[in-house]
């Protein structure tokens, strides 16, 4: 696994960098909030692991340009300041996961190896490289959703949902097995966990010609509407 990890501390660079090697995790550095999405581009990580105390911009302005540039690589965010509202403004901004500071490595690596394994499950029931509902476009080769050719901003799991809904219009899938894509190998997740996931990208797809529904005892479906 390629890991990007945006931390200005040296002391936390290089610590990190030696234990997850360790673990086969390689680990490229990056300590500039400036420098952070470009590096990001050119890397290709499989996961990002971003402070948010970063000289220059900090960790929810790097993650707002690197969503913003379609960038949709897996988020986790590391921050000593861990109050309820740092991690919703994170969550929001597109981070995927978040862990305060101080952490232990064992859950360090077992949440960027979820983060990865959620990822590449999203095409999991999608193997045409592109999928089309409605206004909707899914691209497997950017990993991205388009509406009318823009980006959407949707959050990891929030993609990950809406392109198995995606690989199969106008059919139901089940609850089970939506939860299996958006939280793999997550055990501490609540069942219920995926039901906010939909409440959420049900908003953000308002206004697109394209409804989630709710079939009770079947699951969710996508069909356009009108």
């Amino acid at each position: 696994m390629k890991l990007l990890l945006v931390e200005d501390d040296p002391s936390m660079q290089a610590t990190l960098q030696r234990a997850l090697a360790r673990r086969r995790i390689d680990v490229r550095l990056c300590g500039d909030g400036a420098l952070a999405v470009a590096q990001w581009r050119e890397l290709e990580p499989d996961v990002v692991a971003l402070d948010l105390s970063l000289p220059n911009l900090d960790g929810l302005q790097v993650l707002a340009q690197a969503r913003a540039a379609g960038l949709r690589t897996p988020v986790l965010l590391l921050t000593a300041r861990g109050t309820v509202g740092d991690r919703i403004m994170g969550l929001n901004a597109g981070a995927d996961d978040y862990l305060p500071k101080p952490f232990d490595l064992d859950e360090l690596e077992a949440r960027l190896r979820a983060l990865r394994r959620r990822h590449q499950g999203m095409g999991a029931d999608n193997p045409v490289r592109s999928q089309q509902v409605g206004a909707l476009r899914f691209e497997a080769d950017s990993g991205a959703i388009y509406h009318r050719g823009e980006v959407m901003e949707l959050t990891p799991r929030e993609l990950a949902l809406l392109a198995a809904l995606m690989a199969k219009p106008g059919h139901a899938v089940t609850k089970e097995r939506l939860f299996e894509l958006v939280f793999p190998g997550e055990t501490e997740v609540q069942y219920e966990a995926i039901e906010v996931v939909v409440y959420r990208l049900r908003k953000k797809l308002a206004g697109t010609g394209t409804a989630l529904m709710t079939l009770r005892g079947l699951g969710y479906l996508l069909r356009e509407e009108g």
